[in-house]
């Protein structure tokens, strides 16, 4: 066998192992989502589908969060406009985590109809929204859409 053709096997051969890995490692962290009227689908199709676990993204629905005294537990209720779940988590929630706030659960859905997470993400806001009445008499604060002062002594 010349130089040449081993090279080019030993070649294929690297380059087809490396992409099985790049493929098997997308394929277990590349998680799609599923929302709250797919997810009532797919248990309508198939009831053994709520013992599957799920990751569901949706928004929580305001005024429906409920936490618990110890601050270890809380319900809440999510939606995608479509449908309505409640869910029940157990654990710290995010600080980001408050009405309105989109978020993605991780769980199962129980025969009651209430989505048990085993874990809970909070979007971070697309955007910054103005400060605070209680902020705005801080030292350094610049409404939005002014110039600062300029500092005495420092070059313009």
């Amino acid at each position: 066998m010349k130089a040449r053709t081993k090279f080019l096997i030993g070649g294929l051969l690297v380059l087809g192992s490396a992409g099985f890995l790049m493929a098997s490692s997308i394929k277990e962290t590349g998680q799609y989502y599923l929302t709250p009227g797919e997810l009532a689908a797919k248990v309508s199709r198939d009831p053994s589908f709520r013992e599957s676990g799920v990751k569901v993204g949706a928004r929580v629905v305001p005024g429906s969060i409920k936490r618990d005294p110890g601050g270890r537990s809380l319900t809440f209720d999510m939606t995608d406009g479509q449908q309505t779940y409640a869910v029940a988590y157990r654990g710290i929630a995010p600080d980001t985590f408050t009405d309105g706030v989109d978020v993605i659960v991780e769980g199962r859905l129980g025969s009651d109809g209430t989505f048990r997470a085993t874990t809970l993400l909070a979007k971070c806001a697309s955007r910054y929204e103005n400060a605070p009445d209680k902020y705005k008499s801080t030292p350094g604060y610049q409404a939005p859409g002014t110039q600062r002062a300029p500092v005495p002594g420092a070059r313009a």
